[in-house]
């Protein structure tokens, strides 16, 4: 099984039918951040450079609940769309229905049309098959490249490749290339480095890495419940009582399979976790009663630094301390600018880790920055997402 791209079909004279992920914030009708489209302009550029073709676009927008709220339009998306791509993009009124597939019908050669929100039906998250085939009806060839949707079971995402030859774009397939790459056959030592709030929430991706890591590196606030069970005190740190069984479970099959598992050797606390609150090195790995942690030492650092210099290929999801108040962001700050100065394979995936090498402007020395939170998780944990699988050839 491969995963068929849009090199692997022939596109001349075709209308194709596009899913993006254009979910770009916007602010007072304004995209403020277009990182969304930019990705997905080499294989818009790669569609419109082929014989006589011509492209619709869809994607959806922030959670209208399947209702049509303009609040939830993506006009403001096509203008900066249109302005980033260098020529016009029509803007349809609606993403199904006679006036858009007239609309599409009519477009000419290196034309392109944006429909609106697909969220603004309740069809679309609910996989609806009628719907899903009236979405077809606008296209001869369906192309897949919004991986930061590809987890999800849509109508746009999923169920409208049962209706149109369908394939993966350049930026999934670079997506998968990666990801793929990570978890079958890495360049070795391979490092994770696994940051965030909550043991719940990134457990899979860790039970996942044990297959193919040499050294886990771990970080965040979910590093308090792992020293915890330890013995160590972790002051007013957060412990999740309800995964300890899990944790636990989780450090005995790395020692079982000689994986490293690094936990923070020291710590920057606090009285209280607040934007105004006053940092206090604690140089050692247990916390005061009295404190909180909010990121690692420097002790951690010269340890990290000391794993990452030698590493091939490196993993990072998730914030090693709370890298969004400003006196504890070093921590991530450091860990990314290590991750940066690697001569590794360097993947950088999950919302956090993404804003935080955007926020230290280091994503254009990382490898590969993925466009996924929800998605990269999911593909790091080894589940099947359902808007890849379905552009899986079977041989």
């Amino acid at each position: 099984m491969g995963l068929r791209t849009i090199r692997d079909i022939d596109l001349t004279g075709k209308r194709v039918l596009m899913r993006v992920d254009f979910n770009v914030p916007l602010k007072e009708g304004v995209v403020t951040d277009a990182t969304r489209i930019e990705t997905a302009l080499p294989t818009v550029k790669y569609i419109l450079e082929q014989n006589g073709t011509s492209l619709v676009v869809m994607s959806h927008l922030g959670r209208p609940k399947g209702v049509k709220n303009q609040a939830f339009s993506l006009a403001p998306v096509a203008r900066k769309f249109s302005e980033l791509l260098g020529r016009e993009v029509i803007m349809a009124p609606d993403c199904v229905g006679k006036e858009t597939e007239q609309l599409a019908a009519d477009l000419k050669p290196g034309q392109v049309l944006l429909l609106e929100n697909v969220r603004f039906y309740k069809e679309e998250t609910e996989n609806n098959a009628e719907f899903a085939e009236k979405l077809s009806r606008l296209g001869d060839v369906y192309v897949n490249d919004a991986f930061g949707s590809a987890h999800r079971a849509h109508a746009s995402t999923e169920g409208i490749a049962s209706y149109l030859p369908s394939a993966a774009g350049l930026l999934i397939e670079k997506e998968v290339s990666f990801f793929g790459t990570l978890l079958t056959n890495p360049e070795k030592p391979f490092v994770a480095v696994i940051g965030g709030a909550k043991v719940s929430s990134k457990i899979g991706v860790l039970e996942s890495l044990l297959d193919t890591c040499d050294v886990i590196v771990i970080g965040g606030a979910m590093a308090y419940t792992f020293l915890k069970l330890q013995g160590r005190s972790i002051g007013k740190s957060m412990f999740e009582e309800e995964y300890s069984s899990t944790a636990e479970s989780f450090l005995s099959k790395a020692k079982e399979r000689s994986v490293k598992i690094l936990l923070p050797l020291d710590h920057i606390a606090a009285a209280e976790f607040s934007e105004s609150a006053e940092p206090v090195p604690v140089d050692s790995v247990d916390i005061p009663d009295d404190l909180i942690g909010l990121d690692i030492g420097e002790k951690t650092l010269a340890e990290i630094e000391t794993v990452l210099s030698s590493a091939a290929s490196i993993v990072w999801n998730g914030p090693m301390g709370v890298f969004e108040i400003e006196q504890f962001s070093q921590g991530t700050l450091k860990v990314a600018q290590m991750i940066a100065s690697s001569k590794g394979t360097t993947v950088v995936g999950g919302g956090d880790s993404v804003a935080a090498v955007n926020k230290f402007g280091l994503a254009d020395r990382v490898s590969h920055v993925s466009t996924g939170g929800g998605a990269s998780l999911e593909f790091l944990e080894g589940k099947v997402l359902p808007g890849i699988a379905v552009l899986e050839t079977k041989e």
